[in-house]
């Protein structure tokens, strides 16, 4: 059976009803299928391009996992800069998805959300379960000095923030890793260890969504 017409404008966008002229029963079908592929498969690409390198999964503690991450860790503005140099403020001013941030608000969101955190752990490591100060990062990517100020100013601050933070984070002990904060929005304890993981996975997760779009876009 075939589709009426106004139902199969809802499966393919712009569809000319003159095809219809040069379809019979199978080779139809056979249309609907690969358009139905079509757009799931673009659906899957959007989700992706939130979510680049795979949705933040927790790892458990161990030493050799703890000294890989850390040079990353310390290699992670570096990794920004290079990802980022040659773009001009055009580019900058991109958002890297449909609704997304654009290229210059992921690179001061990098700075402001990674200050934050090592706050939570110079907290942490010095009293005994703190309740750490929420923000609220949508708000804080509209403020005026990440929509005017150049982002080498964040860069710089990265590099001077990941070399202090890596150092902090070599000396610390089995013990030390698994001293905790309290997270007031979510209300549970997180260790230092797994907040840890979160930030390895936030700067490949960030630098991704960049890649990504000078990918797509050719630059």
């Amino acid at each position: 059976m075939y589709l009426p017409e106004a139902e199969l404008k809802i499966f393919i966008p712009n569809f000319n009803p003159l095809i219809f002229q040069y379809l019979n029963e199978t080779n139809y079908q056979y249309i609907l299928v690969i358009w139905f592929h079509y757009f799931q498969t673009k659906k899957n690409k959007m989700k992706d391009l939130r979510y680049p390198i795979g949705n933040f999964e927790l790892r458990p503690y161990d030493e050799v996992t703890k000294n890989e991450w850390l040079n990353n860790f310390r290699n992670l503005p570096k990794d920004l800069e290079n990802v980022v140099k040659n773009l001009n403020q055009n580019q900058l001013d991109t958002p890297y998805r449909e609704d997304g941030w654009t290229v210059q608000q992921v690179v001061h969101h990098l700075a402001d959300s990674h200050m934050n955190c090592y706050i939570y752990f110079k907290l942490t490591l010095t009293e005994d379960l703190p309740i750490i100060k929420d923000y609220n990062e949508n708000d804080w990517s509209n403020t005026t000095d990440v929509i005017h100020t150049p982002i080498n100013f964040s860069i710089n601050l990265l590099y001077a923030l990941h070399q202090r933070w890596a150092d902090l984070l070599s000396s610390f002990t089995t013990v030390e890793w698994q001293k905790k904060f309290f997270h007031p929005t979510h209300k549970i304890e997180i260790s230092l260890w797994d907040m840890y993981t979160v930030y390895v996975w936030h700067g490949k997760h960030h630098i991704a969504h960049i890649k990504n779009l000078i990918e797509t876009k050719g630059w």
